[in-house]
């Protein structure tokens, strides 16, 4: 593995680790009154964006990182308009 690959990994892990606090509180608590439909909804569709471009430029801690990212934000955002 590579030095730049593995900058790339860690940079994944701890971007999208940091939407677990996020995710889980709103699992439990379904509390969503302070998340931002309209930001929540433009970063899913960034993300999405993110994971086409990786997968077009076939860079993996990219798709990893956007797929786990992504799953967590559609999740919240889902929820968000489930229990607003």
């Amino acid at each position: 593995m590579q030095l730049t690959e593995l900058i790339g990994y860690a940079a994944a892990f701890l971007t999208t680790s940091s939407f677990v606090p996020q995710a889980v509180h709103t699992f439990r608590t379904k509390d969503v009154r302070g998340i931002s439909l309209a930001m929540y909804s433009a970063f899913v569709v960034g993300i999405s964006l993110w994971l086409v471009y990786g997968l077009l430029l076939n860079a993996w801690p990219i798709v990893v990182a956007n797929v786990i990212t992504l799953t967590l934000a559609v999740a919240i955002l889902t929820m968000k308009l489930k229990y607003r």
